[in-house]
């Protein structure tokens, strides 16, 4: 049985080479859509256009799926340049509460320590849940905000920093969250004048994060507790749709065996190790109807 370093190992160079090229015309191009699609379902909610509420959940699923665009930002390959990954990394990060030069330090713990339950940044912030009321409230999305605020106001008053953060990194990390306050506090400002933003950002985020958080379960849930990313994590096949939403990250055993592989990249990579994977489901739907029949 191969694992996910071996697989690599026997990958050849040239490979490697044509598999972790990064440019930014992908990138552009998949953030265009994302941003149309968001422009189309926001342009009827802010000008309440008949039936304009029925689109609330849909552009909030929009908005929370920014967090996989924030994600292959903290590694560097949405864009070749890194300028560009910082910059819409951060403009995401605001969307979403989840300050971006904090997420890439928490983020990369997780990819160093993968489903390890004493090291996994993730799995400290909250264990994956093993009964029904643990479970519904996992999909809420509720524990996530209520999480990322303490997380994030601690930020701001220059404390809740962990081990993998260096301190190096420190100063950036609080500056980046004060920013963030302050630009919190410009946009809630306009709410003084218009409620626009409650029907274009409040109330849309907050409906489409269960989405996000169904999403996300599946990566990891259900899988062994060890240090084969072939084993301890989780690809997904599903549609297109969900593919380019979630900008490649069903993907997922693969974006963890090889990270440097930019998303656009990630087909081609579940090409090659698709034979060796051990973790995968066909759909989302699937997945769930077998995590559920586990809880207590």
């Amino acid at each position: 049985m191969t694992d996910h370093r071996a697989f690599l190992a026997s990958l050849p160079a040239s490979t490697r080479a044509m598999l972790t090229k990064r440019g930014n015309a992908p990138g552009l191009v998949h953030l265009a859509i994302h941003s149309t699609a968001i422009a189309v379902t926001g342009t009827p909610i802010a000008m309440q256009a008949p039936f304009w509420p029925l689109l609330l959940p849909l552009h909030g699923i929009l908005l929370t799926f920014l967090f996989a665009l924030e994600h292959e930002a903290t590694h560097k390959t949405a864009f070749a340049s890194e300028r560009l990954n910082d910059w819409i990394g951060q403009a995401a990060g605001v969307v979403l509460l989840l300050p971006f030069t904090w997420f890439r330090y928490f983020h990369l713990a997780h990819h160093r320590y993968t489903n390890d339950p004493d090291r996994d940044p993730e799995l400290l912030a909250g264990a994956k849940p093993d009964s029904w009321p643990a479970y519904l409230l996992h999909i809420s999305g509720l524990p996530y905000w209520a999480g990322m605020a303490r997380q994030f106001g601690a930020l701001v008053m220059g404390r809740g920093m962990a081990d993998y953060i260096p301190p190096q990194a420190r100063p950036r990390v609080v500056a980046e969250a004060r920013w963030m306050a302050a630009a919190y506090a410009v946009l809630l400002s306009s709410l003084v004048v218009s409620p626009l933003l409650i029907w274009l950002w409040i109330v849309p985020v907050l409906l489409g994060q269960p989405f996000l958080r169904l999403f996300l379960l599946a990566e990891h849930g259900r899988c062994p507790h060890v240090a084969d990313m072939f084993e301890n994590t989780r690809t997904t096949f599903t549609t297109g749709v969900i593919r380019r939403l979630s900008w490649n990250m069903p993907y997922h055993i693969e974006h963890h065996a090889f990270p440097s592989v930019p998303f656009h990249k990630l087909p081609d990579l579940h090409a090659l190790a698709a034979e060796h994977l051990r973790q995968t489901e066909r759909g989302y739907a699937r997945f769930h109807g077998k995590y559920v029949r586990t809880l207590r």
